[in-house]
């Protein structure tokens, strides 16, 4: 049995509740890394999608970000980030989201990110288009890249040789402005609905790309690795995203690191 969009719209909606009740509150805070922290509003949130996802398929697997893999029948996979941007939630920066993903085959086939405070849910299904609470959305039509407000954001590991300041900087000089907002799900539906001209990031996890990249494609955006490869859901989790007349330059401007 699938699911459908409104079970995933309906479900990231009640786990933003708990998000939204609990902002701007203090939280206990634990650390996974050096600067890669959890709370337990993650854990609450994503102990509900999971719960639900299995009360309703219990067949299916789960990745999530806190919990792991939950093994089950591999041709139907949830991804789940219950709070994408735990950084800015621990502090009470107002950037933040629910993201859960439904593969069917190996391919993302539904998605919904929903910010609480906005009040704000982004959909999509393969082949339907995206939306924005219910009214369709589409990437811009910018395709000078001076023009360009693009998005990005940087590893936990800041040590390692591939951290994307290389990038950003040699970006700097070439588009309008460069924004690091701190949650990549956000970053990517802010593109999807054309709040955004393009966005790229390195080093991701796959909760963090599997709903933004159905909604950003259903778009009309162009999703791919670093190496322009559309095939993105594997390590090391590098994406580009933009329209289609301004995806190739940025590419093109990302190569030459």
């Amino acid at each position: 049995m699938k699911p459908d969009l409104s079970f995933l719209k309906d479900l990231s909606k009640e786990a933003g509740a708990i998000l939204k009740d609990g902002y701007g509150k203090k939280h206990n805070v634990e650390y996974k890394g050096p600067i890669d922290l959890v709370t337990e509003v993650d854990k609450e949130s994503e102990k509900l999608i999971v719960d639900r996802i299995l009360t309703n398929f219990p067949a299916h697997s789960v990745v999530a970000e806190e919990g792991g893999l939950t093994e089950g029948l591999k041709d139907h996979s949830w991804y789940i980030d219950p709070v994408d941007g735990t950084s800015n939630y621990a502090k009470g920066l107002p950037y933040f989201c629910v993201s859960i993903a439904y593969a069917f085959e190996g391919k993302m086939q539904l998605a919904a990110a929903y910010d609480p405070l906005r009040d704000e849910c982004f959909a999509a299904e393969r082949g339907k288009g995206a939306s924005l609470n219910g009214e369709p959305i589409h990437v811009t039509d910018e395709e000078r890249l001076i023009n360009c407000m693009l998005v990005t954001g940087f590893p936990y590991d800041m040590d390692q040789p591939d951290n994307n300041l290389d990038h950003f900087v040699s970006l700097s000089h070439t588009v309008h402005s460069i924004r690091r907002l701190g949650s990549a799900v956000l970053d990517q539906v802010y593109v999807a609905s054309g709040r955004l001209d393009g966005y790229w990031e390195v080093g991701l996890c796959p909760w963090d790309i599997a709903a933004g990249t159905l909604i950003v494609e259903e778009a009309g955006g162009i999703v791919t690795n670093l190496k322009g490869e559309r095939d993105y859901m594997k390590p090391p989790y590098d994406l580009v995203m933009a329209n289609p007349g301004l995806h190739e330059k940025l590419l093109k401007e990302l190569s030459k690191k």
